[in-house]
């Protein structure tokens, strides 16, 4: 009995999982790049916020060039000390415009005050959010027009992981469908759903939107910002999408010190920087994730045994959908605890970070916390 509990509580956790609606773990929601690449209309402008990016900003001009050819674009240089900007200028993209950003103002964080530096040189009616290390195919800007014309006010796409590294092929599959898991597309993607959530790298949104949720002065201080764009979107009526797509590419090579502060930097807001939730949280994934194999492996009896395997195998089916859309290894899916086992020490080193008085760093800034 000391193993059968918290094995069928995996074995409840994992079917939940499997059986709910909205189908977290699979991957339904998707957008990809036409096959015959025509020109994109010339209803956007590309705002790019870029913070010492000169290793991988000229690549994503060139791929940007092919994509949207003759789309305004404005790159917004957020205080570099390297030669973002210089290699910017020298991309020969015909309509870009290099903005030297200012320091944010108290109470702004970085991204969001270079954003809206750009927003305010923006007339077209549409806005393309990229984030500076992301390259678009060709063909992949028609599709996000389509789906913006079908009544979407945002359109988010989740870039796909540069494969180069072992930290990434075994980490980047299972943070996107830890993400799924968070954010369940399904429900992001329904109107009356109060759950909302966009990818930072790739966002298309109508600037009367934009504006009308109180530009990104609105949540000027937002850690996921992302997330938070999409939340006072769709808080003020308009539908929002968000889907996989390998029409998008990540060019940032990531090691495990890497990844590990990439889920430092939003790992304890997102848990409302609550350290019960914290435990609670980690406490769950225990019992998920690690449960079921000592119930395998002990000697208690046949339905222990059994009950954890079946958790097991649940667990393994439910990554095997974004392995298999991202062309991974299968028996990746096999890792799967020990991922979940990282991101869970990430998630506790952003909350002593946390509690030490700094919610988040990035880009070589620091958020500090309020008093009190």
């Amino acid at each position: 009995m000391i193993l059968l509990i918290p094995a069928a509580l995996a074995l409840a956790c994992w079917i939940g999982v499997l059986l709910a609606p909205w189908r977290a773990w699979l991957c339904r929601e998707r957008l990809e790049a036409d096959p015959a690449p025509l020109k994109p209309r010339l209803d956007f402008t590309v705002l790019i916020p870029a913070r010492n990016e000169a290793r991988g900003i000229g690549e994503t001009l060139r791929a940007l060039a092919l994509a949207a050819p003759d789309a305004p674009v404005i790159v917004i240089d957020d205080q570099s000390s390297d030669d973002t900007a210089a290699i910017a200028r020298t991309s020969g993209l015909p309509n870009l415009t290099v903005i030297p950003g200012t320091p944010p103002p108290i109470g702004w964080t970085g991204k969001l005050w270079a954003l809206q530096q750009g927003l305010e040189h923006v007339a077209t009616p549409r806005v393309l959010l990229l984030d500076a290390d992301i390259r678009l195919a060709p063909g992949i800007v028609p599709p996000l027009q389509r789906k913006a014309d079908e009544g979407c006010a945002l359109v988010s796409l989740c870039a796909e992981p540069l494969w180069s590294g072992m930290a990434t092929r075994w980490l980047m599959p299972a943070f996107v469908y830890f993400f799924k898991l968070l954010y369940p597309f399904a429900l992001a993607n329904h109107q009356g759903s109060q759950v909302a959530a966009a990818a930072g790298g790739v966002i298309l949104v109508d600037r009367a939107a934009l504006l009308d949720a109180g530009g990104f002065g609105a949540w000027r201080d937002a850690i996921i910002d992302d997330c938070a764009l999409a939340a006072h979107v769709k808080r003020r009526g308009y539908r929002c999408w968000i889907g996989l797509t390998h029409g998008a590419t990540s060019r940032r090579r990531a090691g495990f010190r890497d990844i590990a502060h990439m889920v430092a930097r939003t790992a304890f807001v997102q848990l409302h920087e609550s350290l019960l939730l914290t435990l609670a949280v980690s406490v769950l994934l225990v019992v998920a994730f690690w449960m079921p194999f000592p119930a395998i492996a002990s000697g208690m009896g046949d339905t222990v045994r059994v009950v954890g395997m079946l958790a097991a195998l649940a667990m393994f089916a439910c990554h095997l959908p974004t392995l298999m859309y991202y062309r991974r290894n299968p028996l990746a899916a096999l890792l799967l605890p020990l991922a979940a086992t990282f991101f869970l020490a990430a998630t506790w080193y952003s909350a002593w970070r946390a509690l030490a008085g700094t919610r988040s760093v990035w880009k070589g800034r620091s958020y500090r916390r309020e008093a009190g």
